[in-house]
């Protein structure tokens, strides 16, 4: 049952996915020194997909139908291959300030498939959350990029990035809308599971094995990789599938514009990379578009009819 109350389990799983989405940036930039994009994303997924599995049948067995299955494989096929490894395949070639702008339009993709799908018009105050949002977005990546990098010649890794946030937008309202197993664990870790097969059939059709040296793997790179698996996916994914199912749309996909936020942050305490005052003002603008997101969609003591 969706809430419109903003509950501590609610504030705390919105917390988890603004900080360790946003502290990831740099966690798959470590890791992808010595692993390349999808296999790395592989390695995260099934890991992390087969530590919550184990979890939920330590607690019993749980039954599924193949219907609920088909949902969570599917929902998360499209996340985690079509949303977070075409974005990882698309930054080898398009500068990451960029990839930042395209993938903020998420919560837009989410809004307007809504929309168009079923019905679900987006009120005033949470469309002016979402489009203040993208420019706070915007803002930032311009503030912080120490170049702008050119995209010249690299029209398919545009083109990727865009299909990458269409995707990951799809892939959360099927993981909303379609039948998934329970308890809700059981369902994280089917799509976390499916999204690592895909992963590993990407990598290896786009001939990735071959990259791989287990001797050249650095300690950071395995670090990183770790922190990815735990943090990532089994805390921060798991808030996000929970939050899909228990809050409005808008409310869970607003960590787009959050975190890119902790990521420059992140970037600013552990890389040394700048942090200034247009830094600071985008900052402000994505915190206030937040605001009316959360205004518009999570009203505290106001009852859905």
């Amino acid at each position: 049952m969706k809430q419109t109350r903003l509950t501590l389990p609610v504030i705390a799983a919105l917390g988890a996915v603004y900080f360790f989405w946003g502290t990831t940036y740099l966690g798959m930039k470590f890791a992808i020194e010595t692993l390349p994009p999808f296999l790395m994303l592989s390695l995260r997924f099934t890991a992390a997909g087969g530590l919550i599995l184990a979890w939920t049948l330590s607690r019993g067995k749980p039954e599924i139908s193949w219907k609920q299955f088909r949902g969570a494989a599917l929902a998360g096929g499209v996340m985690l291959l079509g949303g977070t490894g075409l974005v990882a395949w698309a930054e080898q070639f398009v500068p990451s300030n960029i990839a930042a702008i395209l993938i903020a339009t998420m919560p837009l993709w989410m809004a307007m498939l809504r929309w168009g799908l079923v019905r679900e018009r987006p009120g005033k105050v949470v469309m002016a959350g979402l489009v203040l949002g993208f420019c706070g977005t915007l803002l930032l990546v311009r503030s912080s990029s120490a170049a702008a990098g050119s995209v010249t010649g690299h029209a398919m890794g545009l083109a990727v990035l865009v299909l990458a946030a269409l995707l990951w937008a799809s892939g959360s309202l099927l993981s909303r809308s379609s039948e998934q197993p329970r308890p809700p664990a059981l369902a994280t870790s089917i799509q976390l599971l499916s999204g690592g097969i895909c992963c590993l059939l990407a990598g290896l059709a786009a001939g990735e094995a071959g990259r791989v040296h287990l001797e050249a793997i650095s300690l950071r790179s395995a670090a990183a990789l770790a922190y990815l698996v735990v943090f990532g996916s089994v805390v921060a994914f798991s808030c996000y599938t929970w939050l899909l199912k228990v809050t409005d749309p808008a409310l869970a996909s607003s960590y787009a514009y959050v975190s890119p936020v902790v990521a420059v942050t992140a970037g600013w305490i552990l890389a040394g990379e700048s942090m200034n005052t247009g830094s600071l003002l985008a900052t402000g603008v994505i915190l206030t578009a937040v605001v009316l997101i959360v205004r518009g969609t999570a009203a505290p003591g106001k009852k859905q009819a």
